[in-house]
Formats: C-alpha cells, sequence, structure tokens
C-alpha cells in the first residue's frame, strides 16, 4: 500500500541547500565532517570488533553497547554520505524515493538508540542495585528481547511517520531548506494540509521521549540511592564509575534532541535546526566510542594489549 501511494505521487526530486548559503564554507566544512565520518567508522567498529575479541566483554552491558555502536554507524551513514556529496558537488538534488527512504532510516535509528540508552541503564541499574541476581535477571534470551523491542518500535514509529508523509503532496522540485530529509525540512515542501502529520509526528516524539527519558532517570535514581547507601567508599567508586559513561553519552544525546524539537518552526532558525541535526546526527555516532573507551577500564586494557601484541609482533 505505502509504495501505492509513493507511485501516485508527482514529485520526483527534491533540491537539498545544505549550507550553500555559505560557499567560503564548503570545503572546510566537507573536511571536518569526512574527518568525523571517518573517526565514527574506526571508532564505532572498533568498538565492535573489541567486544567480540574479549571474552571479558561478553556480558549484557557490552551486548548493549555494540548493538549502539551498530546504531551510530547506521545513521550516521544515513545522513553523511550525502552531506559529503552536496557539499562539494553542483548536484544537490535527492530522489522523492530516495528522501523517503532517508527519513525512514534515520528515523528507525535514532528512536532505536533512544530505547537503546534506556535499556542500557536499567542494565546499569540490576547490576547495581542487584548485583547478585544480575547474570539471572539480564540473560541472553532477555537481553536479547530487550534489544529486539527497541529496533520493532523504532521501526513501527518510522512506518506511521513515512506513511503519514506519503498522505501529503509535495511542490514539485521542492527546495528543502537542509542537508537531509528531516521531519520538519520535508513537511516545509508540502503543498497540503500536514496537520494530521504533524500530529502523529508529535504524539510519537512525545511518547517515545518521555518514555525513554522516565525509563532512564527511574533507573538512576534507585542507582544514585544505591550507592548513597553503600558503606565501602572503593564500592562506590567501582559503581558510579560503571555509570558515568552511560549518563556522559544519555546527556549529550537527549540535549540535543530536546534543543532541537523545542525551537521554534520559523525560517530564523533554520540555521541552528541544521546544525543542531548535524550534532546529532554526525557529532554523537563520534563521540559515543570514545566516550565509552576513555573512560572505561575493560575498553581500555583490551586495546592496549591489542597494541602492545601488533607491535610485539612487527618486532619479532
Amino acid at each position: 500500500m505505502v509504495y501505492d501511494i509513493l507511485n501516485q505521487s508527482s514529485v520526483t526530486t527534491f533540491i537539498l541547500v545544505g549550507f550553500s548559503e555559505y560557499p567560503q564554507l564548503q570545503v572546510p566544512l566537507f573536511l571536518l565532517f569526512l574527518t568525523i565520518y571517518i573517526v565514527t567508522l574506526m571508532g564505532n567498529l572498533g568498538i565492535i570488533l573489541i567486544i567480540r575479541i574479549n571474552p571479558k566483554l561478553h556480558t549484557p552491558m557490552y551486548f548493549f553497547l555494540s548493538h549502539l555502536s551498530v546504531l551510530d554507524l547506521c545513521y550516521s551513514s544515513v545522513f553523511t554520505p550525502k552531506l559529503l556529496q552536496i557539499l562539494v558537488m553542483d548536484d544537490r538534488t535527492i530522489s522523492f524515493k530516495g528522501c523517503m527512504t532517508q527519513f525512514f532510516f534515520i528515523c528507525t535509528f535514532v528512536i532505536t538508540e533512544m530505547f537503546m540508552l534506556a535499556v542500557m541503564a536499567y542494565d546499569r541499574f540490576v547490576a547495581v542495585c542487584n548485583p547478585l541476581l544480575y547474570t539471572v535477571s539480564m540473560s541472553p534470551k532477555f537481553c536479547a528481547l530487550l534489544v529486539a523491542g527497541t529496533y520493532m518500535w523504532g521501526g513501527l514509529c518510522a512506518v506511521i511517520l513515512i506513511y503519514t508523509l506519503l498522505q501529503l503532496s509535495y511542490c514539485d522540485y521542492g527546495i528543502i531548506n537542509h542537508f537531509g530529509c528531516e521531519y520538519s525540512a520535508v513537511i516545509s515542501v508540502s503543498c497540503s494540509d500536514s496537520s494530521l502529520s504533524q500530529m502523529a509526528c508529535f504524539i510519537i516524539s512525545i511518547l517515545s521521549e518521555s518514555s525513554s527519558v522516565l525509563i532512564t532517570l527511574a533507573s538512576y535514581v534507585f542507582i544514585v540511592v544505591t550507592i548513597v547507601k553503600m558503606p565501602s567508599k572503593g564500592g562506590l567508586r567501582k559503581a558510579f564509575a560503571t555509570c558515568t559513561s552511560h549518563l556522559t553519552a544519555i546527556t549529550i544525546f537527549h540535549g540535543i534532541i530536546l534543543l532541537l524539537y523545542c525551537v521554534p518552526n520559523s525560517n530564523s532558525s533554520q540555521l541552528f535546526v541544521k546544525v543542531a541535526t548535524a550534532l546529532y546526527t554526525v557529532m554523537i555516532p563520534m563521540l559515543n566510542p570514545l566516550i565509552y573507551s576513555l573512560r572505561n577500564k575493560d575498553v581500555k586494557d583490551t586495546v592496549r594489549r591489542l597494541i602492545s601484541s601488533k607491535l610485539h609482533s612487527h618486532l619479532t
């Protein structure tokens, strides 16, 4: 049914404005985003590889972290290649099908990551508050169900939103004042009443953001209470160390998302929307592996062993 609607649309092409209003910044931005993308690919692939090769990291926490890295790789790769293309090429067009496909995947991956962070908060809650029952409570089957649930919810939300967008009619050769098919940018080139689609987006955004934040906050309230009650200072430091990396990632991710979607939809805020979108689609996927590797002893120890073994093999 979705493909029938897609085929009925008279629009075949959109034009992405990107950052073309700043021609002197095109090359510097290209080099900046290319560097970030390369670091993102290397960092997230590195995290996945480290978790796979170190048996000590075959735990629920690192299982969720590996899926977080997969999500970072995926949604960074949805936006960044097209962004790099329009920064250095005159062709700034994107097909209607390509635009809808890009929106579908970015919506799926961002909402999935939102709940993956909430699942990771729940995992830390069980680890700190019920350490003796941790292996039983966070069994491999239960962890797989949690991960599958996050992907299913992200996909379902994306299907609903893409369906409402496909109900709209769009102006021929619509000019999208963005570097990608972000929701508000797509809505701005619609020539029909978009109130139903906007209502669906509002409901899904509020439901997803509030429930994921609620799960995260509730988990950390119990964690803080448990840590405060710990008689041992060493135990307190160890428990806090397992949570700081995750808290840092959550703060950056939700902070930018809330900041982006609290901005009034006006022409004066278009640059801010583009910059904020670049932060959570390009910067966050790069920052997550850095946050978890720099603040995680097990990951750093694995990296050191890998480097030392490589150096030893070269010397011999």
